[in-house]
């Protein structure tokens, strides 16, 4: 089903601190229907701030897809499934998606 108030995609963007746990999380999104596809992309180092200290940590990326009016529920599914306790999940509308590809996601998802 697709909310018609709010056709667009989404990609949501998350760290992870391993790579089998973002297979994990993705092959469960996938699985539930909340997004279409995820992108995981091993390797990256992150520097950041954490509890005042300067941290530097290899993460692993995702980019999961899915429509905006699932980006919520996968928001919570994440945290849910999450190690980290502040987990980076960032959710960026995409307002502009090629017609076929933006119904394929609609197909492969619940929302």
């Amino acid at each position: 089903m697709t909310d018609d108030r709010n056709p667009s995609a989404a990609l949501i963007y998350i760290t992870f601190p391993t790579l089998a746990e973002a297979e994990s999380v993705g092959q469960q999104l996938v699985q539930r229907r909340l997004v279409a596809c995820v992108n995981i992309l091993p390797g990256m180092v992150s520097i950041y701030r954490w509890k005042d200290a300067v941290e530097r940590a290899e993460e692993v990326v995702m980019i999961a897809k899915t429509s905006m009016s699932l980006a919520d529920d996968v928001t919570s599914a994440v945290r849910a499934l999450h190690s980290y306790e502040t987990p980076a999940i960032v959710t960026v509308e995409a307002r502009q998606v090629e017609p076929g590809y933006l119904a394929w996601i609609r197909d492969s998802t619940t929302g």
